[in-house]
C-alpha cells in the first residue's frame, strides 16, 4: 500500500524539481500541503500531488489550444 504522505523529497523526486521549487510549490497554496510534529516538517497527501499534476496538464490543454486559436497553425487568410 503506498503511503498517504509523501515528503518534500519524495515530491522532488516525482516532479523531478529543486527543493527550493517544492518548498515554493508548497509556500504559495499551489501545492496544499501541511506542516507535522515538532520540527514542523511538510507533508504532502499523494491525493493532492496527484490533484496537481492534473491541474497542470489541464492547464497545458488550455494554453494549447488557445496558442491554437491565435493564428498557430495553418492560417486561411495567407
Amino acid at each position: 500500500m503506498a503511503p498517504r504522505f509523501l515528503t518534500l523529497a519524495d515530491v522532488v523526486e516525482q516532479l523531478n524539481i529543486s527543493t527550493a521549487q517544492a518548498r515554493a510549490l508548497v509556500r504559495s497554496g499551489e501545492l496544499p500541503a501541511i506542516q507535522v510534529g515538532g520540527r514542523g516538517v511538510w507533508r504532502v497527501e499523494a491525493a493532492e500531488l496527484e490533484a496537481y499534476i492534473e491541474r497542470k496538464y489541464a492547464e497545458n490543454r488550455e494554453r494549447v489550444a488557445a496558442e491554437r486559436g491565435l493564428g498557430g497553425g495553418d492560417d486561411v487568410d495567407r
